[in-house]
């Protein structure tokens, strides 16, 4: 264990290379800032785009991690919002101008000048982290640290999504990992029927799927049995764009739920005719967050977590890279 007032972390020097282990000087909360003991950190497919080299200009060195619950150790000068002791969660948007057209008209989450938690700024792949108080959220008692850390990116984001695909009563998902996997079961919840696609040979996803509750699942090769109102792609495999246009009916809506995906193939304009259409969605709102987490109490989410130390990040990487995870991946450091 580090020194005291020290801290473990797991650093990332450079992309495309493993996470070094590093005792650190424990960071100092600034005006506004809050000093966060992580409990929790999920594990999510931004991280694999970062790490890759896939998101450009990370700060570095760089301390991954942005699905962070944990509990205010200190606060910076100014930061009243939370007392000492409280859990907070902590998202990727971590900063945001306030004073630009997109801020000032409610899309903060496309503020030019935003900064990102465990890409922009230091994350939670440690023991502390510091964040700007005004960007984190509280989180409910009826979550554990372990299962409340997807709901920060993976929770959140599949909730913009579920916003963005509209009145659909069918809804595909195109990927089932940590995101699919929390909106299946909000969807559900709101008397959506889910029809969940993977890679064909993923039987285990295709089997995870129907456990919680999906009419329908399979290969993302083939057509559902019915066709959809709306569908959101997870996986950032741009050739699931003309898939899934092809999957939605008249009127149906595409959304493009990641922050990174290869490219678009060529597609023709007829799977796009007749009032499709195709939108993308981007980070976050605070206001998401509210609305996400009354409606992730209420209708009883219930992530699916696997719990692993905090300095077996690099392996936890390498599995979410594979596929073999049912759910979430969540690092917990020792203190």
């Amino acid at each position: 264990m580090p020194r005291q007032g020290r801290m473990l972390a797991m650093v990332m020097d450079r992309p495309a290379a493993p996470l070094e282990p590093r005792g650190l000087q424990r960071p100092v909360p600034g005006p506004g800032e809050i000093l966060v003991a992580v409990h929790a950190c999920g594990v999510c497919r931004t991280d694999l785009h970062v790490l890759d080299g896939e998101l450009p200009d990370p700060k570095l060195p760089l301390i991954m991690g942005h699905e962070i619950v944990g509990t205010v150790a200190a606060r910076g000068s100014g930061a009243t919002r939370f007392a000492l002791g409280a859990r907070v969660g902590v998202p990727w948007l971590g900063w945001t101008c306030g004073t630009c057209r997109y801020c000032r008209t409610g899309r903060e989450n496309l503020c030019v000048a935003a900064r990102f938690t465990g890409y922009t700024r230091d994350g939670g792949y440690a023991q502390m982290t510091v964040a700007d108080e005004r960007y984190c959220f509280a989180i409910p008692p009826a979550f554990s640290d372990e299962a409340a850390a997807p709901l920060l990116c993976a929770g959140l984001i599949g909730y913009r999504a579920l916003t963005k695909a509209g009145q659909a009563a069918r809804l595909g998902l195109y990927g089932f990992g940590a995101a699919a996997h929390i909106v299946a079961q909000l969807a559900i919840h709101r008397g959506i029927e889910v029809f969940a696609f993977t890679r064909r040979d993923d039987e285990r996803s295709q089997a995870f799927a129907r456990k919680l509750g999906a009419a329908w699942a399979g290969p993302s090769d083939r057509p559902p049995p019915q066709a959809l109102d709306a569908a959101i792609i997870f996986a950032p495999v741009g050739a699931l764009v003309p898939a899934a246009l092809r999957s939605v009916g008249p009127g149906g809506r595409v959304v493009c739920a990641g922050i990174h995906m290869s490219d678009i193939p060529g597609f023709p304009y007829e799977i796009l005719w007749r009032e499709r259409e195709l939108v993308s969605v981007a980070n976050l709102t605070r206001a998401d967050g509210e609305g996400f987490f009354a409606a992730a109490e209420a209708a009883k989410i219930a992530p699916v977590v696997e719990a692993l130390p905090l300095a077996a990040a690099n392996m936890a990487l390498t599995r979410l890279r594979s596929g073999a995870v049912d759910g979430a991946l969540v690092l917990v450091p020792e203190h």
